[in-house]
């Protein structure tokens, strides 16, 4: 397998993906519109390398070389000759759907091209392609270089081939994956935490149960290892209020519908840890 990767975005998540696929031995370029937000990309992947090397889990000579992997580029173009594509944009069908119809036109034909997003159908961003068949969902969980899992989802026409290579990708990342095999919105994850989430927010806004207690709730009587609203702080509001917008729109199933209180959070900037309050204050 050509180990050539282009990640889309420069972002929490496509630096976090890059990160992890540099160490693994990939030639990375980042993408993204700007030349701010890839430096603010490259610098948080050096202070996460940076990290990994104090805590003895990397040696500086590895980090050094990771980091050496990594170029970047502000325009699409930049993508043309990687055998993978990861795009790692907001969550918006149509940001995303435009950003895969450009890179079909672009790279190689033999190029696979993977989403990370947390909710959104893969066959729907598929479909924006000539090449429905080597387009694959991988989601990535935040922060990347931390956490274990990857979700591989197969649009309608995802071929085998298709999700192997996906699944050695993830893998040679450092990430264990799941096969999502029906491409409904939210996948597997996204589906069972944004119910939770949205139940526990819909307690808390009735004034059933303070924010700290229905997470310890989960916490001791579940053995969860973070509550529901702690969850969504660390993910961020906006970014899980938009998840089960995405999932409601798709299903109509009424327990992904997310309470008013969240979308009020989102407009009053409470977005959670990266804002210093949320459900919880940081």
């Amino acid at each position: 397998m050509a180990r050539n990767l282009a990640v889309v975005g420069a972002g929490l998540m496509g630096s976090g993906i890059a990160q992890v696929a540099a160490t693994g031995g990939w030639t990375v370029t980042l993408v993204d519109t700007t030349e701010q937000a890839l430096a603010r990309g490259r610098d948080g992947i050096e202070a996460s390398l940076e990290k990994f090397v104090g805590k003895g889990k990397l040696s500086e000579e590895d980090a050094g070389a990771a980091l050496g992997r990594i170029s970047t580029g502000t325009a699409l173009d930049a993508a043309a000759e990687a055998d993978f594509v990861v795009e790692a944009v907001f969550e918006q069908a149509d940001i995303k759907r435009d950003i895969f119809a450009t890179l079909d036109g672009l790279v190689k034909d033999t190029t696979v091209l993977a989403s990370n997003t947390s909710a959104i159908p893969i066959t729907k961003l598929a479909a924006a392609t000539s090449r429905p068949e080597r387009v694959v969902g991988t989601h990535f969980f935040s922060p990347v270089p931390m956490m274990a899992l990857c979700e591989l989802v197969r649009g309608r026409h995802t071929s085998d081939e298709t999700l192997a290579t996906a699944r050695a990708f993830a893998e040679s990342a450092g990430k264990t994956c799941i096969v999502v095999n029906r491409d409904v919105a939210g996948f597997v994850t996204t589906r069972l935490i944004s119910a939770l989430i949205v139940e526990a927010a819909k307690l808390h806004e009735s004034g059933v149960a303070t924010a700290e207690d229905i997470d310890l709730a989960c916490k001791l009587g579940f053995g969860h290892a973070m509550g529901p609203l702690a969850t969504a702080d660390l993910t961020g509001v906006d970014v899980l209020t938009h998840a089960t917008e995405n999932i409601y729109t798709e299903s109509r199933d009424e327990k992904f519908a997310p309470p008013e209180s969240m979308r009020r959070m989102v407009d009053a900037g409470d977005l959670g840890r990266k804002s210093g309050r949320g459900f919880h204050t940081y």
